[in-house]
């Protein structure tokens, strides 16, 4: 395989950048010339994986922060009308910030590369710049972010692909004005499709990083797609971690605990939180670990069956658990269903409803908004999922998952034969 030239770029939390990352560090492996484009908080952590990287829009917890306090305030106080939109407000114009200096960023780090790559969130201005080039495109996708049947639960198939298109285009006219000037700038017409649909119809090669089993029947009505959307797994860097041996020498010294984990979810009340999981583990008769994530634990009582941890290697973890319990980020949720054992997503903003969703459609888990969770609910949820035969349905589903080494190299592959085969034609 000739030497090609890879511009990746990723924005959102450390959960939303790895994936991008790990294919990065694939094909500097394979010889590639590779940069990266990522947030300003996560350019240390791309570079510490190798990658070279550049700062791309703002800092992830200015744009998380935002996110968290609109969500918070519609779901807890929608009555507080003019509360809620100051805060959307505020969110679409720090959103349009990022997006202009996306636009420009990857401007002139995506001269003369071979293909553009980006992550799911802010895929427009990244499909403007390699348009502009005329470069091939690849996007990312942690979850079914194009239309289908299968992703909106709730609703008939039908109903369900209806209400994605619905929401392209409602998507499209909230970002029409910054993205019309940035086509301008670039000297681009204007546009007249969503960039879905744009997207999709410049042959671009959608990665879905998540295994096919995770949502049933979606390959097949994907398939007149042809190699244009292949699924490769969940991609994740399985690092070890200094706490590693630590944990598993505690988890070994009593009965496998139950995994407590919210990832880059900042808890409101960490002490509340712990005193709650505390509660219902001993009711079950359970012991917890809990990985902190970014919620500060320090300050929170002590609990003899409670073990309070930072970051650990989930890879290594989860096999060892009863059951995880999380806020539905993609790639903790693929790391629970591949170890085989029963989830309890307990989503902390819409995109995170997704996941747990689809844990309780394929009845190996259950799920429910973290604001609402209580001891009761904790406990009876978690009598359910612990329950004979959501544990041997979690089992199977594990077994048909991929590996990420699998994944990683099926993700390498499908980019290096989409570059070669648009550099020939």
């Amino acid at each position: 395989m000739p030497k090609m030239r890879f511009v990746l770029a990723s924005y959102g939390t450390r959960g939303d950048i790895e994936p991008s990352v790990v294919v990065a560090r694939e094909l500097m492996r394979r010889g590639h010339d590779v940069r990266m484009a990522v947030p300003p908080d996560l350019v240390e952590f791309a570079e510490s994986a190798g990658v070279p990287a550049v700062a791309y829009g703002l800092n992830t917890q200015t744009w998380l922060d935002l996110y968290r306090n609109l969500w918070t305030s519609f779901f807890r106080a929608i009555w507080r009308v003019r509360e809620v939109r100051r805060l959307w407000r505020e969110m679409w114009e720090v959103s349009d910030e990022i997006w202009v200096d996306m636009g420009r960023t990857l401007t002139s780090l995506a001269d003369g590369a071979d293909v553009l790559f980006t992550g799911q969130s802010y895929q427009e201005p990244a499909a403007n710049v390699a348009e502009y080039y005329g470069i091939p495109f690849v996007t990312l996708h942690h979850v079914p972010a194009r239309a289908n049947g299968q992703l909106v639960t709730i609703l008939p198939a039908p109903l369900g692909r209806l209400s994605m298109q619905i929401f392209d285009w409602v998507a499209w006219a909230l970002n029409k004005r910054v993205e019309d000037a940035q086509r301008r700038e670039l000297g681009l017409p204007k546009a007249r499709r969503h960039p879905t649909r744009r997207i999709a119809d410049r042959g671009s090669l959608e990665i879905q990083a998540y295994d096919a089993v995770c949502f049933p029947g979606l390959a097949a009505e994907w398939a007149k797609w042809g190699n244009q959307r292949p699924f490769v797994g969940a991609l994740t860097m399985e690092q070890s971690t200094d706490v590693d041996d630590e944990v598993t020498s505690w988890i070994a010294h009593g009965t496998p605990p139950i995994f407590f984990g919210f990832g880059s979810m900042p808890v409101e009340s960490p002490g509340d939180a712990i005193q709650m999981i505390a509660a219902a583990c001993a009711e079950l008769g359970e012991r917890a670990l809990i990985g902190a994530g970014w919620s500060d634990f320090r300050e929170v009582p002590h609990f003899d069956h409670v073990k309070v941890v930072g970051a650990v290697s989930y890879a290594k973890v989860f096999p060892a658990c009863r059951a995880v319990v999380h806020h539905g980020g993609s790639g903790t949720t693929a790391a629970g269903l591949r170890a085989g054992v029963p989830t309890l997503i307990l989503s902390m903003d819409v995109n995170q409803t997704v996941w747990g969703a689809q844990v309780k459609r394929l009845k190996v888990g259950t799920t429910r908004r973290f604001s609402t969770t209580t001891r009761e609910s904790l406990v009876a949820d978690l009598r359910k999922i612990l329950a004979p035969d959501y544990v041997a349905r979690a089992r199977e589903l594990g077994s048909r998952m991929s590996t990420p080494a699998e994944s990683v190299v099926a993700a390498a592959d499908v980019m290096e034969s989409f570059a070669q085969s648009r550099r020939l034609s």
